[in-house]
């Protein structure tokens, strides 16, 4: 009889039971990791609250990086970096951490010793999401997190790889605004960062995802 290594039955235990590893999440101590986690984090899975289809949640996680990168590469004319990112950088990751724990991304912050973390809760919904995403045969959980490494990996080696879809926008109704997406909430009509900061309507795809997407009024030079 032939004999299996350890390694191979473990293999076919896993396989046998189900778990497959469909998944691979960096770790959140690299930036492609941390990016990712965000992306996650931000946008519904089925069966939660904004949940519309696996379509609409990757685009909200692309529109997202879209508003982050603006915040770090696409300051529009007539604005300073501070006004629209609430910090001077040229980095992602110190836009996502700008203003603490509260600041502008919900619970992701830096510690005391200047690394990137996140509150416990979004790192215990990360990891329920990721043991479904690691049952059976890959499906629309393993999809979304496959989704949001692989943009979030493919940002940090080379910066957007997708087009983005708000950057060709020049005016609402009567309102001429810069372009590009830079701001994000819940997609609550109530909901409005204030400023100078235009709702993107839904004929634009301004709703994805649960989230409303925000441009920035043109400034006159």
């Amino acid at each position: 009889m032939r004999k299996f290594s350890k390694p191979l039955i473990l293999c076919l235990f896993l396989c046998a039971t189900g778990y497959a590893g469909n998944v691979q999440l960096l770790p959140p101590d690299q930036p492609s990791g941390y990016i990712a986690r965000l992306l996650l984090n931000e946008t519904p899975f089925p069966s939660e609250n904004g949940w519309i289809s696996e379509k609409n949640s990757k685009a909200a996680m692309l529109s997202i990086l879209c508003v982050v990168d603006a915040r770090v590469r696409h300051i529009p004319v007539g604005y300073k970096q501070e006004q629209v990112a609430a910090i001077r950088t040229d980095n992602a990751i110190d836009v996502i951490t700008a203003g603490g724990e509260k600041g502008q991304c919900d619970g992701f912050y830096k510690d005391t010793q200047g690394q990137p973390v996140m509150v416990p809760r979004i790192g215990e919904r990360i990891a329920y999401l990721e043991k479904l995403a690691n049952k059976g045969t890959p499906g629309r959980f393993a999809r979304l997190f496959s989704y949001a490494q692989g943009i979030a990996s493919a940002y940090v080696r080379g910066g957007l790889q997708e087009a983005d879809r708000f950057a060709a926008i020049h005016q609402i109704g009567s309102i001429y605004v810069t372009g590009r997406a830079y701001s994000w909430m819940t997609g609550q009509d109530y909901y409005h960062p204030g400023g100078n900061f235009v709702k993107i309507p839904n004929d634009m795809q301004g709703l994805l995802g649960g989230n409303r997407f925000f441009t920035l009024k043109k400034l006159e030079k």
